[in-house]
């Protein structure tokens, strides 16, 4: 960054602290630009936000520590009260923008109808698109639709196909519901949500955090490019070990996913070994 693009409180001393003028942070995207100095703290707009920035002055802190743990607790403890008679499913990841009549919520609904035909629950986020899709699928086959809904600035509710409506405040506890209640992971075509949740699982699989759980994606055209990146690079400059690449199968055959996650179910049902 050139000299001019910076203002030295200090004048000449060059130890001072710099700060970014204005103009640069034009540059940036409104959610990742810092805000003025000195402004009104703004109202947070989800509990995420209320509890992540609750040690920024530009924020409203409206609960207390102790508040937020305790609120905390109660919702995954309501979640596992909910959860918990129903046992496990297979859940599926997806975008919320791929609508009814694409290549993408098609295959989703199919997926859903695949795995609730094999006996199967469907766990999804509840939204719209793809995991409108697996859920459409599911409950069309008679099997269990189940929704794990967050609360998001943008209001997207819960899509018509759930069964089991589970809300949550927070990303965290609802991540963990994600995996806890998971023989297996099938990830449809998706932005950045999709991918947070893949390669969070991906991480949790891989320091052992959680095990015996296949990742499926569908539709290799659009994975392509990221695994090459993943061999290229991460294993190329030896971010991952070999066996890493393992953890992700690509399959674009429906009855091939429905198997695998059958297997990975009946051995999830079946006694400790």
């Amino acid at each position: 960054m050139s000299d001019d693009r910076l203002i030295e409180p200090g004048g000449d001393d060059p130890s001072a602290p710099q700060e970014l003028e204005p103009q640069v942070w034009s540059d940036l995207d409104r959610r990742t630009r810092p805000m003025p100095a000195g402004g009104e703290p703004r109202a947070a707009q989800t509990s995420d936000e209320e509890l992540i920035a609750a040690e920024e002055q530009g924020v409203v802190s409206e609960q207390t520590d102790p508040q937020r743990v305790e609120r905390i607790s109660a919702e995954i403890s309501r979640a596992f009260e909910t959860l918990a008679p129903i046992g496990h499913g297979v859940t599926v990841f997806g975008s919320a923008r791929t609508g009814e009549g694409t290549p993408e919520y098609d295959l989703g609904r199919t997926l859903g109808h695949a795995l609730g035909t094999a006996g199967m629950k469907v766990i999804t986020g509840g939204g719209p698109g793809a995991m409108e899709a697996a859920n459409r699928g599911a409950q069309d086959a008679g099997e269990l639709s189940v929704g794990l809904r967050i609360e998001l600035p943008f209001e997207q509710g819960t899509n018509p196909y759930v069964d089991v409506d589970v809300p949550f405040h927070y990303f965290f506890t609802r991540k963990v519901c994600f995996v806890r209640y998971a023989c297996a992971f099938v990830v449809l075509p998706g932005g950045y949500g999709t991918l947070d949740e893949l390669f969070e699982t991906i991480c949790l699989i891989q320091t052992e955090k959680v095990r015996q759980r296949p990742v499926i994606l569908m539709d290799s055209a659009f994975w392509g490019g990221i695994l090459d990146w993943t061999k290229e690079t991460l294993l190329g400059r030896g971010m991952i070990d070999e066996d890493d690449l393992g953890l992700l199968h690509v399959c674009d055959d429906v009855d091939e996913v429905v198997a695998l996650c059958n297997d990975a179910s009946i051995a999830m049902s079946g006694p400790a070994g």
